[in-house]
C-alpha cells in the first residue's frame, strides 16, 4: 500500500467515524448542554494523556464561545488542584476507556460535593461511565492507526463532541460575532471583527465641501485632509456624492476650473454603517475597486474609512 492510499484511508476512516457520531447523537447530549446552561460556574474539563490533549482544546473552544472553562490536570487534582473546582461548576471528563485511574479521584470528589458529571467515553459500564451523571458515549471503533493503538479516531471524535456542546452553547446563548470579538481582541481575527466605528475618522478629519463649491476649494480641502476624495453634501448636509482624485485627474480640460462639485461628483457613492464590521468594509472596497467608504447615518455622512485603515 503506498503512503498516499494509508493516509486517504485513515481520513475516511476518521470521517466514517464522524458520520456514525452524529447519526448516534441523542438525548444525553441535550441534556448535558442544559445542565451547562443551567450552572453558573464553569466547565472543568479532565483527562490524561492524548484525551487531556484534546480537553485543553475542548476547554480553550468553549472558554473563547461564550461559556466560561478551564482545564485540570487529573493527577495534580489529586495533589492540591481539586480547590479549583466550585460547588457551581460542572466536570467534564474524557476517557476513551473509562478507566483511566487517574480520574478516579476527580470524579468522587465532584460526586461529593454535588458538581455534575458529564463525560465521554466508549463504555457506559466502565467506572468513569457509571459515575457520570450524562455520558457522551463514543462510537466503538478501531483506531485509524494499523496497529490500533495510537488514538486517533477515538480522539477525533472526542474534538468533535467537544465542538458540538461549544456550538450548541454558543447557539442557546445568542453568542455573537461581537462578543467574539471581545475574546479575540488581537490578530488578523480581532481586526476582522472590529467594527467600523471604531477605526473611521470623523469630524475635523473629514474632507468635505458643498455641492456648489469650485475646483479650486475642491483641491484645496482634497490637498488639506490627504485622503485623496472629498464628500460632497447638499445645503442641508446631506451626502450627495464623492470626488476622488482620480474623477479630477479624469476630468482635466481647459474647462475645469469653472466647473463646480456637482459637475465632478460620482452621485450615489458606496457607503457602510458604522456598526458594520471591518470585513464587510473590505469586501465593499474590494468589489468596486476603491480606497474610500463613507460612513452614514441616514442621508448623513459621519465618517470615512480607508482601505488602508482597515488591512493595517
Amino acid at each position: 500500500m503506498s503512503l498516499l492510499n494509508e493516509a486517504k484511508r485513515v481520513i475516511l476512516d476518521e470521517a466514517k467515524a464522524l458520520q456514525i457520531l452524529s447519526d448516534t447523537l441523542g438525548q444525553s447530549f441535550l441534556d448535558a448542554v442544559d445542565c451547562i446552561l443551567s450552572r453558573k460556574g464553569r466547565v472543568a474539563v479532565t483527562g490524561m494523556g492524548k484525551s487531556g490533549i484534546i480537553g485543553r482544546k475542548i476547554s480553550a473552544t468553549l472558554a473563547s464561545t461564550g461559556t466560561p472553562s478551564f482545564f485540570i490536570h487529573p493527577s495534580e487534582a489529586s495533589h492540591g488542584d481539586l480547590g479549583m473546582l466550585g460547588k457551581d461548576d460542572i466536570l467534564l471528563a474524557i476517557s476513551n476507556s473509562g478507566k483511566t485511574a487517574e480520574l478516579t479521584d476527580i470524579v468522587i470528589y465532584a460526586i461529593e460535593n454535588s458538581i455534575p458529571v458529564i463525560c465521554i467515553t466508549q463504555h457506559e459500564g466502565s467506572f468513569l461511565g457509571k459515575h457520570s451523571d450524562y455520558v457522551l458515549l463514543q462510537p466503538k471503533l478501531h483506531e485509524a492507526c494499523p496497529l490500533n493503538c495510537a488514538p486517533t479516531t477515538s480522539t477525533t471524535v472526542q474534538l468533535a463532541l467537544g465542538d458540538a456542546l461549544a456550538m450548541c452553547l454558543l447557539e442557546a446563548r445568542g453568542f455573537s460575532k461581537e462578543d467574539f470579538k471581545k475574546f479575540h481582541p488581537g490578530g488578523s481575527l480581532g481586526n476582522r471583527l472590529t467594527a467600523v466605528k471604531e477605526i473611521m475618522h470623523t469630524g475635523a478629519e473629514l474632507p468635505k465641501v458643498n455641492m456648489y463649491a469650485t475646483t479650486l476649494e475642491i483641491l484645496k480641502e482634497m490637498t488639506n485632509k490627504g485622503f485623496g476624495c472629498v464628500l460632497v453634501e447638499d445645503n442641508e448636509q446631506n451626502l450627495v456624492g464623492i470626488i476622488s482624485d482620480g474623477d479630477l485627474r479624469r476630468s482635466i480640460s481647459p474647462e475645469i476650473m469653472g466647473k463646480k462639485a456637482y459637475d465632478l461628483m460620482t452621485n450615489q457613492p458606496k457607503v457602510i454603517e458604522e456598526s458594520s464590521l471591518t470585513s464587510k468594509a473590505l469586501a465593499i472596497m474590494k468589489e468596486a475597486k476603491i480606497s474610500c467608504l463613507v460612513v452614514v447615518e441616514g442621508q448623513k455622512s459621519i465618517g470615512l474609512v480607508t482601505l488602508q485603515d482597515v488591512v493595517k
